[in-house]
């Protein structure tokens, strides 16, 4: 079996998550308006966000951190061909066991869980607090975090992922609390929509999708099948509606660490 024989990951995606062309635009105008030398993108994956941030502001330098060396060997690949490989780094290890900080702006989008050992919705407060030690003073955190739009049902629960919990999230004034009291002012609050949200979807199944079509009888497509069906059954009959993604910029108080 040839790696040309396997089923493409992710080639659909721009962003590893709800996040539309337009909204980060916006997002990398207003995080690139203070400037930021230093980048940390936490979890990175292949750091599109980072990179786009570094393409604006000239000079900025950039480390992200993931455990996945096949999305960080295509952040490598995207910056070369951006002429940005000398400006920045991809580091493969854990966040939560890796040197770093302070940074001018700071990246955790859906990563939380990576500077916690603590259980949702826990997690959180754990992860914004270690957020507040690697900012560095007067800079900018970006957390992308799940909040429940509205409590689910008992069998939107049964839908999603094993042992999901109607206390797993906070709502998004919880949240935004909870980035207020690790010592952070909320300067943009927003949220992805639903468009965003199904081309997320519909992006992360897609290269699977096409390749079980033209693949029915291949020894991985069962087991590929029987994936995917369970993913979109739990987006379609479980957090499609319900679980939303809230992109927080953050601000870090004077003198509280």
């Amino acid at each position: 079996m040839t790696e040309t024989d396997l089923p493409p990951r992710l080639t659909r995606l721009t962003f590893h998550g709800p996040l539309s062309e337009a909204r980060a635009a916006r997002i990398v105008d207003r995080l690139g308006r203070a400037a930021p030398a230093r980048v940390l993108d936490i979890g990175c994956g292949w750091g599109e966000l980072m990179l786009r941030v570094l393409d604006a502001v000239p000079g900025a330098t950039g480390i992200g951190i993931d455990l996945n060396g096949e999305d960080l060997a295509r952040g490598r690949a995207n910056a070369k061909a951006r002429a940005l490989s000398g400006r920045v780094e991809f580091v493969e290890g854990s966040a939560g066991e890796t040197s770093h900080g302070p940074a001018d702006l700071v990246l955790c989008l859906g990563a939380s869980h990576a500077l916690s050992d603590e259980e949702p919705p826990q997690h959180t407060a754990d992860a914004l607090r270690a957020l507040r030690r690697i900012v560095a003073p007067g800079g900018r955190v970006l957390l992308a975090e799940g909040f429940w739009q509205r409590s689910p049902t008992s069998a939107e629960l049964a839908a999603m992922w094993p042992d999901a919990r109607a206390d797993e999230h906070h709502d998004l004034a919880g949240l935004v609390d909870v980035a207020v009291a690790a010592g952070f002012r909320p300067l943009w609050i927003e949220t992805a929509g639903d468009d965003e949200w199904e081309d997320f979807e519909s992006g992360y199944q897609s290269d699977a999708e096409e390749w079980l079509a033209a693949h029915p009888d291949h020894p991985l497509a069962q087991e590929t099948r029987e994936r995917i069906d369970r993913h979109r059954a739990s987006w379609l009959r479980g957090y499609r509606g319900v679980l939303g993604m809230a992109y927080l910029t953050l601000v870090p108080v004077d003198g509280t660490v």
